[in-house]
């Protein structure tokens, strides 16, 4: 099975972190959920967003997600593939120069890559978009668009699968994002 690097920070959406980290260890992946500045057994804050018939969605506050690594230990080449979670967090986690360093490394060794909501964020900053198609929550496509990136306007609950990367609107997708994930992984 496949060791997964998860990369996550505070207000980290709530189910796009616990499902997907807890679903590919229940299918035997070894998943080690990091932030940076934090260390194994820290946690980090989960918002759960909500689709309420408002302009955007509604943010309240979620569960405290325990970290089961530390990112200023773990080295990206010693994993086989990487999730980003959406959230708040992909908005601050991509001001850090070593998380870019992290996720390029992924698309550069051509790895399995998962990303929902707003990790998009995350992978325009890390300018990995260029000619690829990503779906993302869609207040994100001015930026995959200004990385380069193809916007896949898609169901809330669809995925869209190009190449190694796997990307998703929003939770609801979690059936085929996952799905779609696991195959790439089984590649």
């Amino acid at each position: 099975m496949s060791k997964i690097l998860m990369i996550t920070g505070d207000f980290t959406e709530d189910y796009e972190t616990m499902v997907p980290f807890q679903t590919l260890q229940a299918c035997g992946h070894t998943v080690h959920a990091v932030c940076p500045g934090k260390k194994s057994g820290d946690t980090v804050a989960t918002a759960i967003h909500d689709f309420e018939g408002d302009q955007t969605y509604s943010e309240k506050r979620g569960h405290n997600f325990a970290l089961n690594a530390t990112f200023e230990s773990v080295r990206a080449e010693d994993y086989d593939a990487l999730v980003i979670p959406g959230g708040r967090a992909p908005e601050y986690l991509r001001l850090n120069p070593d998380v870019i360093k992290a996720v390029r490394h992924f698309f550069d060794a051509r790895k399995p890559v998962a990303a929902i909501c707003h990790g998009a964020q995350l992978l325009a900053a890390a300018k990995v978009l260029e000619g690829r198609t990503c779906s993302a929550y869609p207040a994100c496509q001015p930026e995959v668009e200004l990385a380069g990136g193809k916007y896949a306007e898609i169901a809330i609950n669809d995925a869209v699968t190009d190449g190694n990367l796997v990307t998703a609107p929003a939770w609801p997708a979690h059936p085929a994002w996952l799905k779609q994930f696991m195959a790439v992984l089984a590649r």
